[in-house]
């Protein structure tokens, strides 16, 4: 049976990143949160979760905050410096379990990882 080693990066005024954790515990499974407004994403766990989802992923672009900078016609090359400099804009839940990553609220994604664990 393969480990889970799940990372859930977040906000606490995130709803998604709230029912994520709620997801976990109530299977009983054990995750690291990561508060993003304490601890950003460092350059190479962003790269990492790019890889697997795609940089355009990443970015919340329905969030006040994207549309509050203006970046509605931002060139998607900027978007890993963008959120190197204000991981605020990153789209949460952001979750890791070893070489695999999702970004939302994606629990049938996760119910594949716990059973493919259990083998």
């Amino acid at each position: 049976m393969a480990a889970l080693n799940i990372q859930i990066f977040g906000v606490k005024s995130c709803s998604d990143t709230r029912k994520a954790e709620r997801f976990f515990k109530e299977r009983r499974i054990a995750f690291q949160a990561i508060d993003l407004q304490i601890k950003p994403m460092s350059k190479r766990e962003l790269e990492t979760v790019a890889q697997k989802v795609g940089w355009e992923q990443l970015i919340d672009k329905s969030s006040k905050r994207f549309k509050e900078k203006g970046l509605a016609f931002m060139s998607p090359g900027r978007i890993p410096s963008l959120l190197l400099d204000d991981p605020l804009l990153l789209a949460t839940p952001v979750l890791r379990n070893k070489h695999l990553s999702t970004v939302g609220y994606t629990p049938e994604i996760w119910l594949e990882w716990i059973k493919d664990a259990k083998k």
